[in-house]
């Protein structure tokens, strides 16, 4: 049996405490197979600071999650224990200090982990910590950005440059590495050029657009294969319209409906674990982005009970 939700017949939902969907934390069982953590971090911007106030406000925006995935068919919180895992308290005056303690923190947590930042530098810890688990690992990252530039004013390890590094330090599979919804302008070609030389094949929004849900789906999935796979989810993914409270918004992005179909197609791969980032409450508008970021991790949680034998 699993400890799930808070029954909302008997505790309204605006209620309580605000963990992740109003699930129990993780002292409260006696283990979990799927954890939700928080990195409260965001000193890797380069542009708009506040994502270190993310977790909190897609916990608050949870709170209207419901125990039945419809659109997976899965009760993820009876298939697999799932708990709060809280906040990693990481060092907010020292980039490499807080790297290091996420990466140990991601190490001492035995279960299969949905991380809600903070910014786009805490995915580099987090696969370290996967890589170190499964090996190198499969990427498919969702972004308006690539993330593969090299440094900001000299500095190596910021939110545009940790698929550079994962790749330099050889924790991801450079067979099976996937952008999804890049768009806006560049620096330049180059920008393209390096990324490609890094291995990575790109799904523009327009070709979510022009090629449709499908077939996009069907290019991920052979690009992955039976690989161990990390999922990585910058909210600015989507469209400002879809969600305004992130830190480099970028127009013409995807619609939340297609990052969720998107998501739900690649049920069945071997996911080991996922992050969402850079939501920024202070831009938000009637918690829009924080819904959807609430959204996204609930479906990374449903595709990892997926995998529990039952």
């Amino acid at each position: 049996m699993t400890l799930g939700p808070v029954d909302s017949s008997k505790v309204p939902r605006f209620a309580g405490p605000a963990t992740f969907a109003r699930l129990p934390r993780l002292d409260q069982v006696e283990r979990a197979g799927v954890a939700v953590v928080g990195v409260p971090f965001d000193t890797g911007v380069s542009y708009r600071p506040g994502a270190r106030f993310g977790p909190a406000a897609v916990r608050e925006a949870s709170r209207l999650l419901r125990p039945y995935h419809p659109g997976l068919d899965v009760s993820p919180f009876e298939r697999v224990q799932v708990a709060d895992a809280g906040d990693i308290a990481v060092n907010p005056f020292d980039i490499g200090a807080a790297i290091e303690t996420i990466e140990g923190a991601a190490d001492d947590l035995d279960a299969k982990l949905v991380t809600i930042g903070g910014d786009h530098t805490i995915a580099l810890p987090l696969l370290r910590s996967a890589a170190r688990k499964h090996g190198p690992v499969a990427l498919v990252h969702f972004d308006a950005h690539l993330d593969t530039w090299d440094t900001y004013f000299g500095a190596e390890y910021t939110h545009g440059t940790p698929f550079r590094r994962a790749v330099e330090e050889g924790i991801l599979d450079t067979e099976a590495l996937s952008h999804v919804g890049i768009r806006g302008s560049l620096y330049g070609k180059k920008d393209l050029e390096e990324d490609r030389r890094l291995g990575f094949g790109i799904v523009t929004a327009a070709d979510v657009l022009r090629r449709g849900l499908d077939e996009v789906i069907d290019l991920l999935r052979q690009r992955v294969g039976d690989r161990p796979l990390y999922l990585s989810v910058d909210i600015d993914v989507l469209d400002p319209a879809h969600a305004p409270g992130t830190g480099t918004p970028e127009a013409g992005g995807l619609t939340s409906r297609e990052l969720l179909e998107i998501l739900r197609g690649l049920a069945g791969l071997n996911l080991v674990g996922a992050d969402v980032v850079e939501v920024a409450p202070a831009y938000d508008h009637a918690e829009i982005t924080s819904i959807a970021a609430s959204h996204v991790a609930y479906d990374l949680v449903s595709l990892l009970a997926l995998q529990e034998k039952i």
